[in-house]
């Protein structure tokens, strides 16, 4: 089955049907990232995906001038698309965090 064919077939079933696949994915691709750290020895304490020197920041900044996750995942091959997955729910839940990184990163460019 092609991800068109599957695409398909979830926009012809309910919502909470939608939502309750979307929570399982959610959840498993959560279970399979590293996760995000702040460690102040690390990037100045910044937020990371763990066991990386990867900012979300730097990632959201991209996403912003046009990266796609594809990119993303070619230029950082020891991330996976789980890790993308933690570092846009991070993202979403600090998003002053991130404006303030991105923000103070660029001044000092």
């Amino acid at each position: 089955m092609t991800r068109q064919e599957i695409e398909y077939q979830l926009l012809t079933l309910s919502l909470s049907d939608q939502a309750e696949i979307v929570q399982t994915l959610t959840k498993t691709l959560s279970m399979k990232g590293k996760g995000i750290s702040k460690t102040a020895d690390v990037c100045g304490g910044e937020a990371c995906i763990v066991g990386t020197r990867i900012a979300i920041w730097l990632l959201v900044e991209a996403q912003q001038l046009g990266i796609t996750e594809a990119q993303l995942l070619q230029d950082y091959p020891h991330i996976t698309a789980a890790d993308l997955v933690n570092a846009w729910a991070y993202a979403d839940a600090h998003p002053e965090e991130i404006a303030t990184a991105i923000l103070a990163n660029n001044e000092v460019a």
